[in-house]
């Protein structure tokens, strides 16, 4: 299926969206569209309001104010639910002892969906070999995949996933990563929430981080990245313990690895290739600096977190 297949372009809408609990705001009046054919990561620290907005997207949770809507219209309002948003929130959200065939297939008459799909999705997740055995016994990972198989079974124009490479193992998360951006690649709207910065940079190409429910940033990865205010910077030299020394401070934190690197955080590289110079001591590796998205993320939402907690000291 590609975007010309849609009838209207897939999109996620939220329009001033805020939930209130009590006298507490899990969102507050938050704004935000996910557009088709990209990756969206949706970001944001615990208790954030991630969940939250995806459960009002869902209509699991009535908004206080504003909308959310999925093509449009609240999922409510959509005859086939199924076929507009496939979702993802809890992997381990189904009958233990009903098997994985028999979980999709449920779904599929309850819904009006053809049950071909059912063999369809298992072959595309990778259950095939255990879809006969009781999802109860399934371990993590297994269970992810089979809550992604449910989030595709009715094809749907939107994917909304949370956390979907937990308890996967590397081969796993690969798949995910190229399903994800596979999805979006036919012209659907794809939206992602996970705390693996270093994963969501390899696959989203577009950002929503939220923190105390409110908007931080809106913006493609680049734009993201340019926010970075501590670069980071991996150095290679023969006299790593006289370098660190050199380059250590308040504002300049060093760390030494066992191969001779180090990775410099809060200098530039031109500056760490002046004192090298300055010192004489030689360098075999200086590459330009760059903030990794966790860098980035942990910046912008530094005064958003509700549950910090301090490093061991070394």
């Amino acid at each position: 299926m590609t975007l010309a297949c849609f009838m209207v372009e897939p999109m996620i809408n939220v329009t001033n969206l805020s939930k209130h609990y009590g006298g507490t705001a899990a969102v507050d009046n938050l704004s935000f569209d996910v557009r088709p054919g990209i990756v969206t990561g949706f970001l944001g620290p615990n208790g954030a309001g991630k969940s939250t907005t995806m459960r009002m997207l869902l209509g699991l949770d009535t908004p206080t104010t504003g909308s959310a809507t999925v093509n449009g219209r609240r999922l409510g309002g959509h005859a086939a639910p199924l076929t507009e948003i496939g979702a993802l929130l809890e992997a381990k959200a189904v009958h233990p002892k009903r098997s994985a065939r028999n979980h999709l297939r449920s779904l599929a008459l309850t819904t009006s969906i053809s049950i071909s799909r059912v063999d369809k999705v298992l072959e595309m997740v990778g259950l095939t070999d255990v879809a006969d055995k009781a999802a109860g016994q399934f371990s993590l990972g297994m269970s992810q995949r089979l809550g992604i198989a449910s989030a595709l079974l009715g094809d749907p124009s939107v994917v909304m996933l949370d956390e979907p490479v937990n308890g996967l193992d590397p081969e796993g998360v690969l798949w995910i990563r190229h399903l994800l951006q596979d999805l979006a690649a036919e012209g659907r709207t794809v939206l992602v929430s996970s705390h693996l910065m270093s994963e969501m940079a390899l696959t989203a190409e577009h950002f929503v981080i939220i923190g105390r429910g409110r908007l931080i940033a809106d913006l493609d990865l680049p734009e993201l990245m340019a926010m970075g205010t501590r670069p980071t910077v991996l150095v290679r030299t023969d006299e790593q313990h006289r370098l660190r020394d050199l380059l250590v401070s308040d504002d300049v934190d060093v760390t030494a690895s066992a191969d001779g690197s180090l990775t410099v955080s809060g200098l530039a590289s031109t500056d760490i290739g002046r004192i090298a110079a300055t010192s004489g001591i030689a360098l075999s590796e200086l590459p330009p600096e760059s903030s990794s998205l966790e860098e980035v993320f942990m910046d912008i939402t530094a005064g958003a977190v509700d549950y910090g907690a301090q490093r061991l000291a070394a």
